[in-house]
Formats: structure tokens, sequence, C-alpha cells
């Protein structure tokens, strides 16, 4: 009776391919968690990042001169590059996002697989509306704007962006502005001409001009000329 016993108690101790596969990614999870990879800025690997209770694997870009606490990321789905991956990524929000400024202060490492656990996507949840990070992304708006006190129609005569460092915008919104000094109320008639920063809105991405293709300052005559014609 003992070694009948002792055989039923070993087969129903066998882990099926599915729960072996289980057993492995949470041993992995923990060996991420015990044993993360320190994350040294220039590398081009991607990284692990904090997003409320959750881990997410971000890309990274350089080049962000927001100052050397914060870097820009981009959120991607865990099992990227694959095609699956991409169709579940839109489908919790992944993709929609754009670049975000990231404090370093949040990263805990590069990205390793087992943390691919403790994602959104494995829970199958959408990332939330507030990741804690805002854009990395910049635009300008030079906006037409009537004159009569009190009154804010008009319109958006020209966007630019994204820019993906401030002290470029920067530039750009400086020499805008030299452009627009004694003209604002004579380029578009009836209207007020002025520029303003804002965020890179990545949805409407196709009523942007690349202002690393092209001279802002040109941008802007050939959207007053077609704003005359």
């Amino acid at each position: 009776m003992k070694r009948s016993f002792f055989r039923r108690c070993g087969n129903a101790g066998a882990l099926s391919p599915e729960d072996r596969a289980a057993v492995d990614q949470f041993r992995a999870t923990l060996t991420a968690l015990r044993n993360p990879e320190p994350w040294m800025p220039g590398s081009a690997r991607d990284i692990a990042v904090r997003v409320g209770p959750f881990i997410e694997r971000a890309h990274t870009r350089a080049g962000d001169d927001h100052g050397p606490d914060m870097i820009a990321v981009a959120l991607v789905h865990p099992d990227t590059p694959h095609a699956a991956a991409y169709l579940h990524g839109r489908q919790l929000r992944y993709t929609e996002r754009g670049w975000l400024r990231c404090e370093t202060a949040t990263i805990l490492g590069f990205w390793q697989p087992g943390y691919a656990m403790l994602t959104h996507a494995a829970a199958g949840l959408p990332l939330p509306d507030d990741l804690g990070m805002e854009l990395a992304h910049y635009a300008l708006y030079i906006e037409a704007r009537n004159r009569d006190d009190g009154n804010l129609d008009g319109y958006t005569l020209l966007r630019l962006g994204p820019y993906t460092q401030t002290r470029h915008a920067q530039q750009d919104y400086d020499r805008l502005t030299a452009t627009l000094d004694g003209r604002e109320t004579t380029l578009v008639p009836g209207f007020r001409v002025s520029a303003r920063f804002g965020p890179f809105d990545v949805s409407d991405h196709q009523l942007f001009a690349d202002p690393y293709e092209a001279d802002a300052v040109a941008l802007l005559d050939a959207a007053v000329a077609g704003a005359s014609a």
C-alpha cells in the first residue's frame, strides 16, 4: 500500500508543459527583480521602468535636454518586436503614446524577459491615461486670432513639430517671434498672429510640418501666403 501511495503521489506532482512554462516564467521574474541589470545612460538597450504598480518595457532616445535626471522613452509591448505584440499593443494603447519624459529614478535597469509578467499587457489591462510622465515631443503653434478684444475666434496657421529637444524649439520660437515683431496684425488681415509652445500631438502628426526638414521662417511665409491666396 505504501508503494502504491508514493507512486500516485509522484504522478500527481508531474507538471504539464504549460505549468512548467509558468513556473519558469515565475522564476525568471524573481531573478529579474532580485538581480536587476544596472542601467547606464547612452545605451541603446531597452529599459524597465515603473508605471504605477506595474513595470513596463521602454525604448530610450538620446538627446532630450530637459536635464540630467530625465530621459525620453517610448513604452512598448513586452513581446516587441513580434507582429502579435504590435496588434496586442495597439489594443492596449501602447502604440499611441509617443515619446515621454521619464525620471531616471523610475528606471529599474535594463529590460529582462522576466519583467514581462509584471506589465499591463500580461494583466490584460490597457495603459492608463495618467502614466506619470509628460510628453517628450514639443511643438510650435502659429495661430491667427481675431483682433477684437475678448473674441477668441481664429485658427491655427502653422504647426511645427515634433521637436526632440527643447533648445531647438526655443531657437525656432525666438526666430519666429522676431519675424512677427511689428507684423502681428498685418500678416493676416483682421487677425493677430502669434506663436506658442505646446505638446506634440502624435495622433495629429500629419498636420505638422517637420522643422528639421525646412526653415521655420520659410514655412511661416508659405503658410501666410496660402492664407492670403
